[in-house]
């Protein structure tokens, strides 16, 4: 399946990560790390976007953007590749800075705007290199010390997120604060670090517990709920996906038809039958749903390599005529 062109839309909330080839270090020191704000300055100030959330960590970088003026895709070109000839010519080496594509996931701003925020400045915490609200404060690599007036840069507009804890700049400046350390141990919230229907619903758990009559479109690069979905994509002049043929449709099918209950099929047990379940189930929500080998990945636990892997033999199955196992009425759990 050809890669998912991105979705990208003016005066839309966008969460967008870029990673280092292969774990490498885009930021070796302060000095990068001073380059690459410089420049992320002058591409916000020339593109008129809203900068309201950033991070810098050694291997990778977060940002939350609006682009206002100007498309995301030559904002992140001028960016990286400007930042990639410096940091080659500075370090003497040659190729690749950024693995592959950046990512970038259309955010519905009403339920996730502040969360993402507080997410993006907290991965320091997450990352063991910040023990304390205090150190987070003073810490130069994040938005959170800007929005306290700890660190300054300009392109961030920390008007925008300061106005949602009170009129006074001070008493705005506490609510935030209080804000951030109300999620200071939070840890990792799988929720939040992707698009789709999945995640868009807090999760599988959640996702699982609807009705068919409840079900929303969803969508790998945008984290929101059916309607905005449906907006969102009508804009971009997109196909809306079909609901009925959604991964939870899929699942309950896949369920219904090898007699294995969804957790099952979500786990990591390796019984036979469970695998070969399991495989159908990556193969058609992949085929028939348009999920990717990332989001199936997310769900069961897996990497993206192993979903891979398990769709190529369900496929090798699929061609060699391997019928599939009769159903067994209760065998694992309930499929409903």
């Amino acid at each position: 399946m050809p890669r998912t062109a991105r979705l990208d839309v003016l005066g839309v909330l966008q969460h967008v990560m870029a990673r280092g080839i292969d774990g490498y270090a885009i930021f070796q020191d302060e000095r990068d790390r001073k380059a690459f704000l410089e420049r992320l300055a002058g591409v916000v100030e020339w593109a008129r976007a809203d900068l309201l959330a950033w991070c810098l960590m050694s291997n990778h970088f977060h940002l939350l953007v609006r682009p206002r003026e100007v498309l995301l895709a030559p904002m992140m070109r001028r960016l990286m590749t400007g930042y990639a000839v410096w940091h080659n010519r500075r370090h003497g080496r040659r190729g690749h800075v950024f693995q592959n594509r950046y990512k970038s996931i259309v955010v519905e701003e009403e339920p996730y705007f502040l969360e993402l925020v507080r997410y993006i400045h907290l991965n320091p915490v997450r990352a063991g290199l910040v023990a304390s609200m205090e150190a987070l404060d003073e810490y130069p690599y994040t938005g959170h010390a800007v929005l306290l007036r700890s660190r300054e840069l300009a392109c961030q507009n920390v008007d925008e997120v300061l106005r949602m804890f009170g009129r006074r700049m001070g008493e705005a400046r506490k609510g935030y604060r209080a804000f951030v350390e109300a999620g200071f141990s939070q840890g990792r919230r799988e929720e939040l670090r992707g698009g789709g229907l999945v995640r868009s619903a807090g999760g599988w758990k959640n996702l699982l517990r609807r009705k068919r009559e409840e079900r929303e479109p969803g969508d790998e690069r945008i984290l929101g709920g059916g309607e905005f979905v449906r907006e969102l994509l009508e804009r971009a002049g997109a196909p809306v996906r079909r609901s009925e043929r959604d991964v939870l449709h899929v699942l309950e099918e896949v369920c219904r038809e090898h007699g294995i209950g969804r957790e099952l099929v979500l786990g990591r047990t390796r019984r036979r039958g469970v695998v070969r379940a399991r495989e159908a189930f990556f193969l058609r929500a992949h085929e028939e749903a348009g999920e990717s080998f990332a989001s199936l990945g997310r769900l069961c636990g897996m990497s993206h390599t192993a979903v891979r892997a398990a769709i190529r033999r369900a496929r090798q199955k699929r061609e060699a005529g391997t019928p599939p196992p009769p159903g067994r009425s209760g065998a694992g759990g309930n499929a409903e």
